[in-house]
């Protein structure tokens, strides 16, 4: 009587637990998770800064999620975690971003953002943020950003409105004032005998300095001598040095 091989029973109850294992992963849901962050993001000097951080997970976020914040210069070098987050965040107490860093994030709507203050020049590099939610353990857990900071450009410009008043309103209002100013005083105007007349040449009564009689002096006024022509100017004056033969001689009321 031949007694059954040992071997072969092994052999079954192996292949028959490496189906049932096979089964059990198969049917099993593949859990995994996924980080969304801008590629670049530019700033100017100065300037509060979020750096933006959402993810999704086939898992409800529980208090095993953690965040994690990590940064490498633009010189290059090894990158540095400078923020983490696992039930409440826990921001950077020294080096370059102490005090500069504020939780934006919200785990429920699936968002781990951060927010940078007073940003500076030497804050250029790439930012990662990485997140972990239990048992999501496949996917892209992590998303980069490059944050890229410039001086600040002045804010004082000329608009138009300052080139309308400086090129064309202020000196249409100079004009306007002279030419109110020439309307209020008009100049003394000559008559035709007088501009074609000899400088030699001498009227009567004028030889003596002396009014033609019923001829009443007409007083200067202050406008008169201001839109005075330097050829009145000399007249006045010569006629003030002739000795005046009647009480009608001109007088200033300036």
């Amino acid at each position: 009587m031949r007694r059954p091989r040992q071997g072969n029973k092994v052999t079954v109850q192996n292949f028959v637990l490496l189906l049932y294992l096979v089964g059990l992963f198969a049917l099993s849901p593949v859990s995994s998770i996924t980080v969304s962050s801008p590629a670049e993001i530019h700033a100017s000097k100065g300037d509060t800064v979020i750096l933006s951080c959402t993810f999704t997970s086939t898992s409800r976020p529980t208090s095993k999620m953690t965040v994690n914040w990590s940064y490498r210069p633009q010189s290059g070098g090894t990158p540095w975690t400078f923020f983490h987050f696992s039930s409440k965040a826990f921001p950077p107490q020294d080096g370059q971003f102490a005090g500069r860093i504020r939780w934006q994030g919200s785990p429920a709507r699936g968002d781990a953002s951060i927010s940078l203050i007073n940003a500076t020049l030497n804050d250029n590099g790439t930012f990662t943020c990485a997140v972990r939610n239990p048992p999501d353990v496949h996917g892209s857990p992590t998303s980069h950003t490059v944050l890229t900071v410039s001086p600040k450009v002045p804010s004082i410009r000329f608009s138009d409105v300052a080139v309308l008043l400086a090129f064309i309103l202020l000196p249409s209002a100079l004009i306007t004032l002279i030419l109110i100013g020439r309307m209020l005083c008009p100049k003394k105007q000559h008559n035709q005998s007088k501009a074609y007349r000899s400088p030699i040449e001498v009227t009567e009564g004028e030889e003596y300095g002396v009014h033609p009689p019923g001829a009443k002096g007409k007083k200067a006024t202050c406008c008169d001598l201001y839109l005075m022509d330097s050829e009145d100017e000399d007249e006045y004056y010569n006629l003030q040095k002739r000795p005046s033969m009647e009480e009608g001689h001109v007088e200033s009321q300036c």
